[in-house]
C-alpha cells in the first residue's frame, strides 16, 4: 500500500514542471494559479508580507555572524530600514574585511562588536558594551538575531566526534549562550529573538547529521523559549532558509575537496576498507552537486528576518526557500516516514 501511494505521489509531483505561476503564502494558506511549477519559481515569489510594519525609530538590534553571508547583508539591510545595528563579528579583532566595510560606513547607527559566540567571556563583554552604548539602557535591546553558524558534511561513520562538537558549539550552544546573555535586555524592550535555523532543522538528510542535529536543537530551543517569553511580551521567531549555499559562499570546490581529503585521511582503517574510496568519492560528488544548485539571491532570507523584527505580529516560522524544498519539507514532516523516505531518500 505504501509503495502504491508513493508511486502515485511521485507521478503527481512530476506534473509540477510545466508552467510557472504565482503562489502566495500570506500566513493563512497557499493559493496557486493553475499550471504552476514548484521547481521553476524563485524564493522571492513565495511569501508577500501584507502586514504594515511598526515604526523602526532607530531600535537597536544585535546580529551575530556579520563577517559575511546572511549576517553581513542583514546588517546593511536593517541599517537602511532605520535600525541601530550592533554587528557581531568573529574576526573584527583580526581586521576582517566584513567588519572593516561595516565600520567604513561611519554611522552612529552601525557599530561592529567583537563577538565569538563560543566564548562566554567575549559574549559577556559584548553585553557590557551594548548596555553602555544604548541610547536608553533601561529601554533594553529590541532585537537579537542568532545568525552565526557553521556547516559541514559527511556520513556518520565518516564524521569525527570533534567535528560534531565543533558544529554544535557554534550552531546550538552559541545560540543558547548568546540568547541567555542578552535576554534581560530583550525582556526590558519586550523585543524579538530571531533564530536562524534551516530547512534541515525540520527534515533530516543523509551526510548532514552534524548540521541537522544542531538545527533540530535550535528549533526545540526556540519553541521552548517562545512559550516561556509569551508572558513577558517577547516574540521568538524561527527562520528556516532553504539551499542558499551559493549565496553565502559557505563552500567552494576547493573547500569541499580539502574537507573530503582530511576526512578520508582520518577515517579508521576498517571504515576505509568496508566502504572503499569509490563510494566515498561518490558521496562527495553528491555534496558538490548540492552546493552548485543553491540560490545566489539571499534577499528572501533577509526580508524574512526584517519582517520578524518589524511586524506587529510576526510569524512563528519563516520559510524562505524555493517551492521544491518547501514541498519536500512539508511531505517529510507531515506524511508517514515510509512514504517520505521512499520519495526522497531511498
Amino acid at each position: 500500500m505504501a509503495m502504491m501511494l508513493a508511486t502515485r505521489i511521485s507521478r503527481l509531483l512530476s506534473h509540477f514542471s510545466a508552467k510557472p505561476a504565482a503562489l502566495k503564502d500570506v500566513g493563512i494558506g497557499l493559493r496557486a494559479d493553475q499550471g504552476f511549477s514548484f521547481r521553476s519559481l524563485t524564493p522571492r515569489g513565495q511569501r508577500f508580507y501584507t502586514v504594515e510594519a511598526d515604526p523602526v525609530d532607530g531600535k537597536a538590534v544585535l546580529i551575530t555572524g556579520c563577517d559575511s553571508g546572511f549576517g553581513f547583508a542583514l546588517a546593511q539591510y536593517l541599517h537602511k530600514r532605520g535600525f541601530t545595528i550592533y554587528a557581531g563579528c568573529l574576526l573584527k579583532n583580526k581586521g576582517d574585511s566584513g567588519s572593516k566595510e561595516l565600520d567604513g560606513m561611519k554611522c552612529d547607527r552601525m557599530r561592529t562588536v567583537q563577538l565569538n559566540v563560543c566564548d562566554s567571556e567575549e559574549v559577556g563583554r559584548a553585553v557590557d558594551f551594548i548596555s553602555d552604548t544604548l541610547i536608553d539602557p533601561e529601554a533594553g535591546l529590541w532585537g537579537l538575531v542568532n545568525n552565526a553558524g557553521i556547516s559541514t558534511f559527511g556520513e556518520v561513520e565518516f564524521t569525527s566526534m570533534d567535528t560534531y562538537k565543533e558544529v554544535a558549539e557554534v550552531n546550538l550552544w552559541g545560540t543558547i549562550r548568546t540568547t541567555k546573555a542578552f535576554l534581560p535586555l530583550i525582556r526590558r524592550a519586550k523585543g524579538r529573538v530571531v533564530n536562524i535555523s534551516s530547512m534541515m532543522g525540520r527534515m533530516a538528510n543523509p551526510a548532514r547529521s552534524p548540521y541537522c542535529i544542531t538545527k533540530f536543537g535550535v528549533e526545540a530551543f526556540s519553541d521552548c523559549l517562545r512559550y516561556e517569553m509569551h508572558s513577558q511580551g517577547v516574540k521568538v521567531c524561527i527562520v528556516e532558509p532553504g539551499n542558499y549555499i551559493a549565496g553565502t559562499r559557505l563552500y567552494s570546490p576547493e573547500r569541499i575537496k580539502t574537507i573530503a581529503e582530511k576526512m578520508w585521511e582520518e577515517l579508521p582503517e576498517v571504515v576505509r576498507q568496508d566502504y572503499g574510496r569509490k563510494y566515498f568519492d561518490e558521496q562527495i560528488a553528491k555534496m558538490e552537486s548540492y552546493c552548485n544548485s543553491g540560490s545566489a539571491d539571499t534577499s528572501p532570507v533577509i526580508e524574512s528576518i526584517g519582517h520578524a523584527l518589524s511586524a506587529p505580529i510576526p510569524y512563528t516560522r519563516y520559510h524562505p526557500m524555493d517551492y521544491y524544498w518547501w514541498l519536500r519539507m512539508q511531505i517529510m514532516t507531515h506524511m508517514p516516514a515510509a512514504i517520505a523516505d521512499r520519495l526522497y531518500v531511498y
